[in-house]
């Protein structure tokens, strides 16, 4: 064999050598997902059960894979089409193929930020929770609708919504619904620490009772530095046998949360939701209190007032009164001011 042929086989085969090289490295550490879209994390779900062509087409349809070939190459290189695992993982922008596949093989899930806050009914609570998880929200209505699984929490069919408080907490999609209820379960024991405990016991009410009546604050006031204060009104009320008159818990009893303004009609409707016509708490609470509503509570304001109305300067507070006489001088103030406010209009 020659020296130009020697020579020209060996350019050859570094050219070769060269062009593998490199397309090696590409399909390994070149960024190959998300390149279009650098600023953003895509959350990968893969459910039980999932193929490979099942998380190729979710990358697709998402336009996750800018370079499909290489990533199936490696792909089956790393044989990770017989071993997908479900779980969701977070593909950051402009990853390689090699550390995410890496990442899916071994099944690295992410952990996902789940707030919630603002439910007033159990179906919103079954609704919205349970359907930022694998398990659905069918799986999870069934289990807050057995009063076994109920009662393991202290609570009944009607009263496990307390066992939620409104927070942010990192889960991992896969939880099974019973753990994600046993999780909660922690949380809500951390809470409830023995300082909150006496004074739950202090006011005379259980720790449910406590939430229940937060719940009714809440939905009378968002101003945080008035919520003791009309929490204190309530007590008074609770104390002396007079019925709360809570135009929330009515409205909850009509199902109709658009309402602003109750028509004394709507008063009269048969609900044990209805403080008009039933005294005490009702039977469950009426949304779900955010924890520093509860403290609220536990940290009531004490006094004589017994009665509130909406202020007339529109403030987004109530002025409180000790009789009934001072009451009615209000809530006519008040009247005046709205029908003012509506002819200014």
């Amino acid at each position: 064999m020659s020296r130009n042929i020697q020579i020209g086989l060996f350019l050859t085969v570094s050219i070769l050598l060269t062009t593998f090289t490199f397309y090696f490295w590409q399909v390994f550490k070149s960024p190959n997902l998300l390149v279009q879209e650098n600023d953003k994390t895509f959350a990968l779900l893969i459910p039980r059960g999932s193929t490979f062509e099942s998380v190729m087409d979710t990358l697709k349809t998402h336009k996750v894979v800018n370079d499909e070939t290489a990533f199936r190459f490696l792909a089956k290189m790393m044989k990770y089409p017989e071993r997908i695992k479900e779980g969701r993982y977070e593909i950051k922008p402009l990853m390689g193929n090699r550390d995410a596949l890496s990442k899916l093989r071994s099944g690295s899930q992410d952990p996902m930020p789940v707030t919630f806050n603002s439910m007033r009914q159990k179906s919103d609570l079954i609704q919205r929770l349970g359907s930022k998880f694998e398990f659905g929200s069918d799986a999870l209505g069934k289990l807050l609708n057995d009063p076994a699984t109920c009662q393991k929490f202290g609570f009944d069919t009607t009263t496990i919504v307390c066992l939620f408080l409104p927070n942010t907490y990192e889960f991992f999609w896969t939880i099974k619904p019973e753990a994600f209820l046993g999780r909660m379960g922690t949380e809500y024991k951390k809470f409830w620490t023995p300082d909150r405990q006496a004074k739950a016991k202090a006011l005379g009410l259980s720790q449910t009772q406590v939430q229940v009546l937060a719940s009714i604050v809440a939905g009378e006031t968002n101003k945080r530095d008035e919520q003791p204060r009309v929490a204190g009104v309530y007590l008074n009320r609770l104390k002396r046998g007079i019925k709360l008159e809570a135009d929330p818990t009515v409205i909850f009893a009509l199902r109709d949360f658009g309402i602003r303004r109750l028509l004394t009609r709507q008063l009269a409707i048969d609900s044990p939701y209805n403080t008009y016509r039933y005294t005490g708490l009702p039977p469950g609470p009426i949304n779900l209190p955010a924890p520093g509503t509860i403290d609220a509570v536990l940290n009531a304001e004490q006094h004589d007032y017994l009665f509130f109305v909406v202020n007339a300067s529109f403030n987004g507070y109530h002025t409180f009164s000790k009789t009934l006489a001072e009451h009615m001088a209000n809530a006519r103030l008040y009247q005046q001011a709205l029908t003012r406010m509506k002819i200014m209009k």
